[in-house]
């Protein structure tokens, strides 16, 4: 579900707002505007938001169950 093999434009109408909206799909045009020589437009930053986002959220959740109280 992902812009890997498959450009977004190139999918159909309802799956193309699933492809567009997941973490792996910034990071995959990224890449390949990078590799290719290409512009990447604003798929950098919403690359390095979805990092960051992700990082933050698995350091929570993963400080939640280190600090409760063992039985």
């Amino acid at each position: 579900m992902s812009s890997a093999f498959v450009p977004v434009d190139a999918m159909p109408g309802w799956f193309r707002p699933i492809a567009e909206y997941q973490p792996f799909t910034p990071a995959i045009e990224t890449l390949r505007g990078l590799l290719l020589g290409t512009g990447i437009g604003h798929d950098g930053w919403l690359a390095v938001a979805w990092c960051v986002g992700l990082a933050a959220l698995g350091y929570l959740w993963s400080k939640s169950l280190f600090d409760r109280d063992p039985k």
